[in-house]
């Protein structure tokens, strides 16, 4: 055991300070630059560290579009943040469900080459979306499944690592339960549904936590399958936001889109935090 000392505690307590200073401080540079204009942006060099007066300003022009007083045109993030929370639920969802019953059919249905279909499973680790994502987009393209939530969403559902998870902790479920349920006269069903989901809940919460996160920070897929600006996740908008070259950037829009875009993946995180890590390190099954 690791004796706690002044010393130790201040160096710790040091780390931890600069970890969270290195970790926040391009943060609140990306919201002081979202309450000022973008002339004062273009304008001071460094930037300026005090909150503008702009701040209403540019987070209504974020959120709900229009035309600035430049004449620039600029795309509401309100709708492309529905996308993108969409997207985030389904993948996050879609996972979580199809992993939950290909473990159970694993750990505890019986049929030839069990094993080896589990490891074919786990060995698409391996084979990432981006490793794939040639035919995976000849496919979506041949479905017609170009321009959809389900073109966005159904390649990125599948999980190895989800699948792997709750394999490994249903084979910590005693078989005394299992032996109990059959005594009872529940089915597979019912005894996935009464027993196992709850056992799961934690783990469930942590994998939410993660897959959430994954989904929203989705840049390249929707880059290839998405043309229309009416499917465009909230990253997508923010690249498009600066691809139009250094001089005609209205930086506060983009620094305003880009915190708005940081908004809810944060706001899970802290109102699941509490299960998120229970999930991971909770050891009582």
């Amino acid at each position: 055991m690791v004796q706690r000392t002044p010393i130790l505690n201040f160096f710790s307590h040091l780390i931890l300070v600069i970890g969270v200073i290195v970790v926040f401080f391009p943060i609140y540079v990306t919201f002081i630059g979202s309450t000022q204009t973008a002339q004062q942006i273009s304008s001071s060099n460094p930037i300026s560290l005090l909150p503008g007066s702009n701040i209403v300003e540019s987070y209504r022009f974020a959120l709900f579009g229009g035309k600035t007083e430049a004449g620039a045109s600029v795309a509401p993030a309100l709708p492309m943040m529905g996308i993108s929370l969409a997207m985030a639920l389904i993948i996050a969802i879609g996972k979580i469900a199809i992993s939950l019953l290909s473990a159970f059919a694993i750990v505890y249905f019986r049929f030839p080459a069990k094993n080896l279909v589990f490891w074919l499973v786990f060995a698409t680790l391996m084979l990432p979306v981006e490793v794939r994502i040639g035919p995976t987009y000849q496919v979506i393209s041949d479905l017609r499944m170009l321009n959809t939530m389900s073109g966005l969403t159904i390649p990125l559902i599948a999980s190895a690592t989800a699948t792997f998870l709750f394999r490994q902790f249903f084979m910590t479920v005693p078989d005394e339960l299992v032996e109990a349920a059959r005594m009872d006269g529940a089915g597979p069903m019912r005894f996935f549904k009464d027993v196992l989901l709850p056992l799961s809940k934690t783990s469930m919460a942590a994998l939410f936590v993660i897959q959430f996160i994954y989904g929203w920070n989705q840049y390249l897929w929707p880059l290839l399958v998405t043309t229309n600006e009416n499917m465009y996740p909230v990253v997508i908008g923010i690249k498009r936001m600066i691809s139009g070259g250094e001089a005609a950037q209205q930086w506060n829009l983009v620094m305003a889109t880009a915190m708005l875009a940081m908004l809810p993946p944060a706001l899970i995180v802290i109102f699941m935090q509490r299960w998120f890590i229970k999930g991971l390190v909770d050891t009582e099954k």
